[in-house]
């Protein structure tokens, strides 16, 4: 039975510190995949767009230990607000009524969203397909599972084609901020036709190349002999956990429409994958749709990608 707890949001620095530490003792003890699991809650937390004071609900003992947190990253378009849930309990006071009450806390939080907005309001969260005690409170909680996801991996041990561009095109990296507009155009473009996607703007461009890890030869773009910015294949390289080993992830791949079928895709997936490979990795993952309208499962498996990791998508409606 847990007493005496303390209930807040996100007020002073040393929460960083705490919240970190919380984040950490939960991946290492789901066997969570560090490269995804604690970069990207990282890049969340420190988004301009989330607003820390009243987007986070913390849980303490009396001893100040973070046991409990909740985090809700918001996206909105003129029809609807998805509610992106993150949430960490404690391994030693998991199953005692934690889970539920941060799950409670986000959907009273975008309840009042919704309404100041006008909008209908889902609450969105993920788990990978082993936990099983993810997925029993997630059912326990209305939530359904509405798409899946792999993880995919190609060791670069094994030999990688060079990149072939279609006459006329060149590639090029993402180098000054005046390139920024034409690369949020084609962004838009070219996951416009993917699941649950949301524009993006210049300001969160802005902010990602200001992150520690960001770099600019890892951020390609395949220019059209007309000078479109026609794809893209965005990439990071992740320190492995224990090992001097670094892992490629490519975040982001994809062609807008008007230049898909014309195997920009292949040619600006090696294009990555060979920078990953020149700044230090020996491996290189992804995820992808298991769904993809696009075909790019089947892209990835015929280079070598294999799967390593299946994360489902769960998604709840927030009743007004």
């Amino acid at each position: 039975m847990l007493a005496s707890l303390t209930r807040r949001s996100y007020q002073k620095v040393t929460d960083r510190s705490s919240i970190t530490t919380l984040v950490n003792t939960c991946a290492a003890y789901d066997r969570l995949d560090e490269d995804v699991s604690l970069a990207e809650f990282q890049l969340i937390l420190n988004s301009p767009d989330l607003e820390r004071s009243c987007d986070t609900y913390l849980i303490e003992k009396d001893n100040g230990q973070l046991i409990g947190l909740a985090l809700i990253e918001h996206q909105e378009s003129t029809t609807k607000i998805d509610g992106n849930l993150w949430i960490f309990v404690h391994p030693d006071v998991r199953h005692q009524g934690l889970e539920a009450e941060l799950i409670q806390w986000s959907e009273k939080h975008l309840q009042r969203l919704g309404r100041q907005k006008h909008r209908p309001v889902r609450l969105l969260t993920d788990s990978r397909d082993d936990q099983v005690d993810r997925a029993v409170l997630f059912n326990q909680q209305g939530f359904q599972i509405k798409r899946e996801f792999f993880t995919l991996e190609r060791s670069l041990l094994q030999p990688l084609p060079l990149p072939q561009l279609p006459e006329g095109f060149q590639l090029a990296f993402l180098k000054n901020q005046d390139q920024i507009p034409a690369w949020v155009e084609m962004y838009n473009q070219s996951f416009i036709d993917h699941w649950n996607h949301y524009d993006i703007t210049a300001e969160t461009v802005k902010y990602w190349q200001t992150l520690p890890d960001y770099q600019p030869e890892l951020d390609l773009i395949a220019i059209a002999p007309d000078g479109t910015f026609a794809a893209l294949c965005s990439c990071r390289l992740k320190p492995q956990t224990h090992t001097k080993a670094y892992t490629g992830w490519i975040e982001w791949l994809g062609t807008r429409r008007g230049f898909r079928r014309m195997g920009l895709g292949r040619a600006m997936l090696f294009a990555g994958i060979r920078q990953l490979q020149a700044a230090g990795a020996d491996t290189v993952k992804l995820s992808v749709d298991s769904q993809s309208l696009t075909g790019a499962n089947h892209l990835y498996e015929s280079v070598g990608f294999r799967p390593v990791e299946t994360v489902l998508s769960w998604v709840k409606p927030v009743a007004a």
